[in-house]
This record gives C-alpha cells, structure tokens and sequence, in this order.
C-alpha cells in the first residue's frame, strides 16, 4: 500500500462529490460500481512507528459522502446479517450520503454505544463487509462499501460537534442489574438493560473501564479518550460505576444476588488469562505473554518516560504469533524503541488470522515477518535473561478443523535467531477467578463458562457472554453476546414485574 497524504485523498474526494452533484440520489447501480473505493487516510509509516498517535487518520467528510454514494441500497440487507449486533447499516449510510450524519448517529445508536470503538477495531471484511452486495457484484471484498470507516466517521463526527446522542432511558422498573466486567460484552448489556428502565452497576477491576478495548489495543489503534467518550454516554444514562473492584475478592457474585440486592447478573470478565507455549525458556527474563506486555503499556502507560512501571527495554524483539494481538505487540515494540522487531508464524500469510489491514500496517512500520516458522526453545544467557531463540521451518500439511493448512515440521531445520525479548501471543484463555469462587458455576473443560442459547448459565439470575464464553474472539462478537444476554435479561425481570403486580 503506498502512502497518499490526506489532503490528496480529500481533494480527489471533493472533485468527485462536485461531479457527481444532484444525480447522486438517482444513480443506477453500473454508475455506483464505477465510484472509486476510498482510501483511508493514515499517518507516514516512517512517522507514526515512532509515535503513539492514532495511526489511521478516518476519513474526510467529502470522502465519507463519496463512499456511502457507494451503497446500493438493497432491498435485501445482507449486510445486516453479518452484524452480531444489527445495526441498520444502508439506514445510517443512506444518511451519510445525503449529509445528515446526527441522523446516521442516531441511527446506528439505536444498537449501539460503541460505533467509534467498531469503526476502528471490529473485522469489517469477515462480518457485514463480507455480505456487501457491492463487494460481491465486484467479485473483491476490498471493494465492498466500507462500512466500518463510515461508522467511524459518523462517531468522530458526533464527538467532535459535541452532538452526543443519549439513548431514551424507559421508567424505572425498581429492577437492578449487576455488571461484572467493563469490555465490550459488558458495557453493551449496561446499556441496554438500562434503556429498559432497570437501575445498572458496573463492577469493574480495574481502575479505568474499557476491559480488553483499554488494556489490550494500543492506543494508536484505538485512542483511550474514544473508550472514555463512549463510557460518558453510559454515565449520562444514569448507569453506575465502581472502579477497583473485583467480584470474587471484594465481593463473591453470590453475594451481589443474595444480599446486595440485585434480581441479575451478567458476568463479562474475559479472557485475560496468558496461554505459553509449553518449550523450554519461557521463565527467562525478558520473555513477555502479549497480555502482559500490552497491559504494561497500555493501561498502565510503560512507554512514558516517568512512568511508574518502565517498560523492559529491548533491541531485537521477536513475537511469537499470527493474530491481531500479535500485530499490536510488534507494533508497540517499535514504538518502543527496538531496533529490529520480527513476527514469527508457523503457517503463510493466507493463513494469518490478523486483520490484513493491520498486517500492512506492521510491515509499513518495519515489523518483519518470518512464515513458516516457530519457536523450539527459548535461549539464556549466564544470567538468565533471553538472549536468542531457537526456531524450526515448517511446510504446509493437510487441512485442520478449522479449514487452515497443518503446519509440519521439516526435520533438520532447526536455526537460533537473536533476541533480547521474546512476545508470546498465541491466545488466551479465561478469566478463572468467578468459576474458582463460585463453584456452582458450570465451565468446560477450557474455563469458558457454560451458557444456554440465551446467555444463561447453570445459576439462576446469572448471564455470561463476551471471552468468558467464547474464549478469546472479537469485539464485536462480544458485544452480539451482551445484545443477547440484555435482551434474556429484560424478558426475565419483565416476567418478574408482571407477576408482581
């Protein structure tokens, strides 16, 4: 991808926009599929390594309007089939289109609280984008209308003319909910249990909410004061906020139901627990799980200067995974400081679970990519910090269960490579501490709580959704599972409230 200013990017838009003029209401679909697909304006990759800074720029008003013209509006939405959380996409874009974006704000909030956070971070390509009639009628997803970029704009744009919309609140019901755990699964069930009318507390472990949006994306991925605006929609809704603490130590989650009064409780806690990769070394100095690395720097701000807790600093990292964790580690890691950053995967590119946006964009800033290839042991010097990484070469089997070519190992190719801190960032698994303290609640073999079709678990009043359910997957995943898990909420507490009058 070769760099383009933005300022270039909006001009092109704008002369188009002029063009197009008053027609553009009327266009037939061959004219909508000769519209330009349109760039997203980024940051120089030659800067933006060495910064914090947000790295895509999002894109001008004359481009967004260029990109939702685009849209064919279908009379069958199939993008919406691809959105966990069923957002009115052509309604929201129809109206980006014609200029009116409080409209599409309002639109898309009628979903959902988190459009700037999706805009930015949710695998577009693999969910709504993926059903986008355009993108299939141009036989190429990267022609799609982005669908993603457009939600992002019209959350900046609401932010930045202080426009913020605050969904309707209904009467109170007397009814109230606890929320463990501030990520997405978890901010989306607040919302909407509170939109019914039902008194909402947050229960959160940390200092600062946001959960994995906070302490796993860096910032120049998704900036903390987009979390912190989103949160502020929450507050002025009337939800309730407890920082610092954590249900099972400060308070078991039987007792929020038993003696603190709440009639449910939805447990969003995540998948926070590190996953090693089991070969010798990993106790080194200098080896990191990526959960750890990222929390160092992201929450607890490593990379600045006075910070309280410094970052480990390293000349030759190499990450061990293919992921979008993976990605934001290597990322960091130059921002940090290190001379040579090196991702290594044990299958091809294709098979990269990482978003391919953010694949490019670690290239762009140096990262390299080493395929086919993976740890076999973890190398110490005399002091016991890392000071090389044994790997071997793989070639590419039959199919697994997921569909991906099995890596195999080529005997014989065994080769060190230098290094100074090694990133682990093959997963994670759950959170394991409500399931230790609440030993009536069911979880499989892996930790994950087990939930019916309904998000709820093997307890009454108790609903799970987002990683504790899922393992490690995406937000907006979990946030279709908080969708979810609100709505079997407020049917409960509804019967409960018919009954009692």
């Amino acid at each position: 991808m070769s760099f383009r200013k933005a300022k270039d990017l909006t001009a092109e838009a704008s002369c188009l926009l002029e063009k197009l003029g008053d027609s553009a209401a009327t266009l037939k679909v061959k004219e909508r599929q000769k519209i330009p697909a349109q760039d997203m304006p980024v940051q120089d990759p030659q800067i933006r390594a060495h910064n914090m800074e947000e790295v895509a720029l999002g894109y001008s008003y004359e481009q967004a309007r260029v990109e939702a013209i685009r849209c064919l509006q279908c009379a069958k939405k199939n993008c919406i089939i691809g959105c966990p959380v069923q957002i009115d996409i052509p309604g929201f874009i129809k109206e980006v289109a014609e200029g009116n974006m409080e409209k599409a704000v309002t639109i898309i909030k009628q979903t959902t609280l988190l459009p700037a956070v999706c805009g930015r971070v949710c695998p577009q390509e693999k969910q709504c984008q993926l059903h986008c009639t355009l993108g299939k009628s141009l036989k190429d997803i990267d022609q799609s209308v982005a669908i993603g970029r457009l939600e992002r704009f019209v959350a900046d744009w609401e932010r930045k003319n202080n426009k913020t919309v605050v969904p309707h609140v209904g009467p109170a019901t007397g009814k109230k909910v606890a929320v463990i755990g501030s990520g997405p699964a978890g901010l989306v069930v607040a919302a909407d249990c509170r939109r019914a009318g039902h008194d909402v507390t947050i229960f959160e472990a940390f200092h600062k909410l946001g959960g994995v949006l906070r302490y796993g994306i860096p910032e120049f991925r998704l900036p903390n004061e987009i979390i912190d605006k989103e949160i502020e929609t929450l507050q002025a809704m009337g939800v309730e906020i407890k920082t610092n603490f954590v249900v099972g130590r400060t308070r078991k989650l039987t007792d929020l139901l038993e003696k603190d009064g709440f009639d449910a409780a939805f447990v969003g806690t995540g998948a926070g627990l590190p996953v090693f990769m089991g070969i010798p070394g990993e106790n080194l100095v200098g080896v990191f799980s990526a959960n750890e690395y990222l929390t160092r720097a992201n929450l607890m701000k490593a990379f600045e200067k006075n910070a309280d807790t410094p970052m480990f600093v390293s000349r030759k990292v190499v990450v061990f995974g293919g992921g979008n964790v993976a990605m934001d580690a290597s990322r960091m890691a130059m921002r940090l400081g290190a001379e040579h950053v090196a991702v290594v995967y044990r299958r091809t590119e294709n098979e990269m679970p990482a978003r391919k946006e953010e694949q490019e964009h670690a290239k762009e800033e140096g990262v390299e990519f080493y395929l086919l290839q993976n740890a076999k042991q973890i190398i110490g010097d005399e002091n016991g910090r890392v000071r090389a990484v044994e790997c071997v070469r793989y070639e590419l089997g039959e199919a697994d269960a997921s569909g991906r070519r099995s890596p195999v190992e080529i005997k014989g190719s065994e080769f060190s490579m230098e290094a100074d801190t090694v990133i682990i960032a093959v997963g994670n698994g759950s959170n394991p501490l409500i399931s230790q303290t609440t030993p009536q609640l069911q979880v499989n073999k892996r930790g994950n709580i087990i939930v019916d079709e309904q998000q709820k678990t093997s307890m009454d009043k108790i609903f799970a959704g987002g990683d504790i359910v899922l393992g490690a997957a995406t937000v907006i995943l979990a946030m279709g599972e908080g969708r979810k898990s609100a709505a079997a909420i407020n049917e409960m507490l509804a019967k409960q409230i018919s009954t009692e009058k």
